[in-house]
C-alpha cells in the first residue's frame, strides 16, 4: 500500500489543523483537521479492499521463431458477488506494460484483451502477472497487487534449411544410412512387451524368469550420431551491436538449423553448450542426451533443444572449453562433432582439434570474424560465416564429412 502525494499533503494538513485548533482553541480548524484525517482513513479502508479476480491467459502460439507473430489473450473475471471492481490494471509482457481495462467490472462479468508479444529477439519472454492497482475515489491511497501467474513465450532462433546433413563414419556399403525401427545389429536392452511387437524379438528365457514377456531392444551401430557444441562463452563473442551479440545469435541459428535438419532425417543429435546452462547443472558438455525428437515440443520447462537455444545466454566461464573437450573425449557421444563459436574462440580451436581421435568428423563454424580462419586449422573443416543464413549456404557446399 502506498500513499499518493495528494494523500501525504492532506495527512500533513490534518495534523497541522488539529494541532493548531487544539493549541489555540479554534473549533473550526479542529473540525477541518478531523475531516481531513477521516478522509485519509476512509481512503485506506477503501483501497485495502481486495477484489476477487480470476486471470486466465493463453499464448497463440507459445513457441515461435524469431520474427514470427505471437499474441497473448488475457481474460479477467470478477468472481465477487456484491461489488463492481473499479480498477486500473496492466499486464507485464517482457519489459513493457500493456493496459487492461477493468473499470466497473460487474460481478460475474469478464473482460478480454489480446495483444502482440514482441518476437524481434531470441529469448524467453515472460508474460504476467497482471498488476492490479486500486485507488480510493479521492486519489489519496494506491494499492497494487499481482494476479495470476507468469506464462513464458519461447522465441526460438531462426531456422535456415540445410540440404546436406553429416552422415558421420558409419555408412552402409551402398552409401545409404540404415534406418531400421528398433535397431537391427547390437543388443541394447530389454523392455516389456507391447501390442504390435514381433514375437521373434521376445527373449523367452528372461520372460520365463520374470513372468512377463520381455522384448529385445537393439541399436543400429551404423546410424550416425551428431554432436552440436555451441560456444556460449562471453570471451568467444566479444562484439556487441546495440546490446545484441550478433555472432552468438548466428551460432544459435546455426545450431537450431542443424538440429532441425537432423530431426527431419531421423538422425540422433545431441545439443551441448561449452559452459553449463544457468538453469540446470546438467546442461553443459556433460549434459543429458537430448535428441532431435525433442526439438518440436517440450513443456513450459523448456526441455527441447529449441527451447534451450531460446533460453541460452553467454557465460563468463572462460576456461569451460577445456573441461568440455575432456568430457566429450571421455563420453564419445557421436561420430560427427559440430563446434559453433565466435571470433574470440578461434584461438581455442586446438582443444576442439584434439577431439579428432574420438570424433572422425569435426566441423567448426566461426561467426562474425573480421578475416577468414586459416585453412585447415587444427586439421578440421572450418566454415566462416557472417550469420546463420550464410552458414546454411556454405554448409551445403561442404562435403568433407
Amino acid at each position: 500500500m502506498g500513499i499518493t502525494a495528494r494523500g501525504v499533503g492532506l495527512l500533513v494538513a490534518a495534523v497541522v489543523l488539529l494541532g493548531v485548533g487544539f493549541r489555540f482553541a479554534y473549533p473550526e480548524l479542529t473540525l477541518l483537521g478531523a475531516a481531513a484525517g477521516a478522509a485519509v482513513g476512509y481512503a485506506v479502508l477503501t483501497a485495502a479492499w481486495r477484489p476477487r479476480l480470476e486471470v486466465a491467459r493463453s499464448a497463440d502460439p507459445d513457441r515461435v521463431a524469431r520474427g514470427e507473430p505471437a499474441s497473448m489473450t488475457v481474460t479477467v473475471r470478477n468472481t465477487g458477488r456484491l461489488r463492481a471492481a473499479s480498477l486500473v490494471a496492466e499486464d507485464r509482457c517482457g519489459d513493457r506494460a500493456v493496459p487492461v481495462p477493468v473499470l466497473r467490472l460487474r460481478p460475474g462479468r469478464d473482460t478480454t484483451v489480446r495483444y502482440d508479444v514482441p518476437t524481434r529477439r531470441r529469448g524467453v519472454v515472460p508474460v504476467g502477472p497482471l498488476r492490479v492497482t486500486r485507488r480510493d475515489p479521492l486519489g489519496l491511497v494506491s494499492v497494487a497487487r499481482p494476479y495470476g501467474g507468469t506464462v513464458p513465450v519461447w522465441v526460438h532462433p531462426r531456422i535456415h534449411p540445410l540440404r546436406a546433413v553429416p552422415t558421420g563414419a558409419g555408412r552402409s556399403l551402398d552409401g545409404r544410412v540404415d534406418a531400421v525401427p528398433h535397431g537391427s545389429i547390437t543388443f541394447d536392452s530389454l523392455r516389456e512387451y507391447v501390442v504390435g511387437d514381433e514375437l521373434r524379438r521376445v527373449h523367452w528365457r528372461t520372460s520365463a524368469r520374470v513372468g512377463e514377456l520381455m522384448v529385445r531392444e537393439n541399436v543400429d551401430t551404423s546410424l550416425p550420431r551428431i554432436v552440436v557444441l555451441l560456444d556460449n562463452r562471453a570471451a568467444a563473442h566479444p562484439d556487441r551491436v546495440d546490446g545484441v551479440v550478433e555472432s552468438f545469435e548466428s551460432g544459435c541459428e546455426a545450431a537450431a538449423s542443424i538440429v532441425t535438419a537432423a530431426f527431419r532425417e531421423d538422425l540422433p543429435v545431441v545439443l551441448l553448450f561449452v559452459a553449463p546452462e544457468p538453469d540446470t547443472a546438467a546442461g553443459g558438455a556433460a549434459g543429458p542426451d537430448v535428441t532431435a525428437s525433442g526439438a518440436a515440443g517440450g513443456g513450459f520447462t523448456g526441455g527441447g533443444p529449441l527451447d534451450r537455444l531460446a533460453a541460452a545466454q553467454l557465460s563468463t566461464a572462460d576456461d569451460a572449453l577445456r573441461a568440455a573437450a575432456n568430457r566429450l573425449r571421455q563420453d564419445r557421444l557421436g561420430d560427427t562433432l559440430v563446434f559453433l563459436t565466435g571470433p574470440g574462440g578461434r584461438g581455442d580451436l586446438g582443444h576442439v582439434g584434439a577431439l579428432r581421435g574420438a570424433y572422425p568428423s569435426v566441423v567448426v563454424g566461426v561467426f562474425g570474424a573480421p578475416e577468414p580462419t586459416p585453412a585447415g586449422a587444427a586439421g578440421m573443416v572450418v566454415v566462416d560465416a557472417a550469420d546463420g543464413a550464410a552458414f546454411a549456404a556454405e554448409w551445403d557446399g561442404v562435403r568433407r564429412w
